[in-house]
């Protein structure tokens, strides 16, 4: 039986930021955004819809007198990513 996939991380954005986020501490959106090859719009955008939802933690700061925009991922996201791996296991391993 296939489990569903949650539509929110089926997004290859939302998902390659959720991946990359799961291996680190947390990671700055410049780096996100090169790591990812994605536009700063949507980058922006998708880190918004994975904040809302709890996912993501977003924190804007400064280093020196530049503006900084640092990402953690949260436990709920870190749940529901795992979730999502253990879904997408049920289509592969059929």
């Amino acid at each position: 039986m296939f489990k569903e996939l949650n539509p929110l991380l089926h997004s290859e954005l939302r998902l390659a930021v959720m991946s990359l986020l799961i291996s680190v501490e947390e990671a700055d959106f410049v780096y996100i955004r090169q790591e990812t090859g994605a536009t700063a719009g949507n980058l922006s955008v998708q880190l918004d819809k994975l904040s809302a939802a709890g996912y993501v933690e977003v924190i804007k700061t400064f280093k020196g007198k530049k503006p900084c925009t640092i990402c953690r991922i949260t436990p709920q996201g870190v749940q529901a990513f795992e979730e999502y791996v253990e879904a997408l296991k049920t289509y592969i391993m059929k």
